[in-house]
């Protein structure tokens, strides 16, 4: 899965960019220049384009913090993205490392679906009713604190696209899957890795007691993405009516009817490979957040890249960071402050790098 580089030019004309009537892309510009490599720009896809047009690297979120780690330069790590994203950044990055969000507020909903509280209260009834069967593993979309759990629990962390290896790091130990926060990667995976729905049990959140299989291979929490689960097998069936040529993916993400009826499913970077390898001419119906499928299609104009649904918006807390937000930010780093740092406390991080390390040893 590759990173998106975009190259910064010492000496590149703010005109060149296309910047040159707007006084706020300017300063960004002429204060990155200044910093030079001692600063570095991580920008997640789903970004709008008046914000992911200043970043280095553009990328999915583990992937973007892990070319933070090699960046030794880098003093500064403005993180284009949401908190749980800065969080793993700075986790994974050394001490001398500062980390910056410049809309703290930018949180992810699926991420504040799982709470430390919440976790240790399922894993309770889960370590009552299972005694050892289970072993934890959070899709990276989580906070630090989840996945510390899953860290001090001998768990480990995933991404979208090495979900099944983690489902089956846990299986080849003989043991059980709970798999956090979001329950529709986790049917999705199951299902792959060949549980059937019908041994999975869900956590309710809300009434605290797990429901479905009394007896489960796989225990899903009830998290989810509330931008995936809109699009439906509906959508899919709509497009296929107006383009029988039409070729469907989407992302893990969303419902496993969903999932199943369109042609392929997989991460964003999935998402983008694929379009890049295929031919011209071709069309395709993408199942995933709108900014990245309008930047998809302006970039690949020869082809028709749709989304199922225009009518879903994009995800909100991507949409809080603004070009002044990050203008903020670097402003203070020329001052000598460094605002909206996120610092992952220190027992927390150790547990949380542990579950990170456990997912790479596992060669996920």
């Amino acid at each position: 899965m590759a990173i998106h580089v975009v190259k910064r030019c010492p000496g590149a004309s703010v005109a060149k960019q296309g910047l040159e009537n707007d006084p706020v892309s300017a300063r960004i510009e002429a204060i990155r220049q200044q910093l030079g490599d001692e600063l570095l720009i991580l920008g997640h896809h789903y970004q709008q384009d008046n914000v992911i047009r200043y970043a280095d690297l553009r990328g999915d979120s583990f992937l973007l913090a892990r070319q933070a780690t090699e960046n030794h330069r880098a003093k500064y790590i403005l993180f284009l993205g949401v908190m749980f994203m800065a969080e793993t950044a700075d986790i994974v990055t050394s001490p001398g490392q500062a980390v910056l969000l410049p809309a703290p507020q930018a949180g992810c909903m699926m991420a504040n679906m799982a709470t430390g509280r919440q976790v240790r209260e399922c894993w309770e009834v889960i370590e009552s009713n299972f005694h050892q069967q289970f072993i934890p593993v959070t899709y990276v979309n989580s906070s630090a604190e989840i996945k510390a759990f899953c860290g001090e629990k001998g768990g480990l962390t995933c991404t979208s696209s090495s979900c099944e290896k983690a489902f089956r790091w846990v299986m080849e130990q003989g043991k059980k899957v709970f798999f956090l926060p979001d329950q529709n990667l986790g049917r999705n995976t199951g299902v792959k890795v060949g549980i059937g729905l019908d041994a999975m049990a869900v956590w309710d959140r809300s009434k605290q007691q797990l429901t479905g299989c009394i007896d489960p291979s796989l225990i899903l929490w009830d998290g989810y993405c509330p931008i995936h689960e809109q699009f439906t097998v509906s959508h899919i069936q709509q497009l296929r009516q107006e383009y029988p040529d039409i070729q469907l993916i989407v992302h893990p993400e969303c419902p496993h009817a969903t999932v199943t009826e369109a042609n392929a499913s997989g991460s964003t970077e999935m998402i983008i490979q694929h379009l890049q390898a295929s031919s011209p001419g071709s069309r395709w119906g993408i199942g995933t957040e709108i900014n990245l499928v309008k930047r998809l299609a302006r970039e690949h104009s020869d082809k028709e890249i749709l989304s199922l649904d225009e009518r879903i918006g994009p995800c909100p807390d991507m949409m809080k960071i603004t070009p002044e937000d990050i203008l903020w930010c670097l402003e203070s780093l020329l001052q000598g402050e460094i605002r909206n740092q996120i610092s992952v406390r220190s027992e927390v991080a150790g547990w949380a790098r542990i579950a990170l390390r456990r997912m790479l040893d596992a060669g996920c």
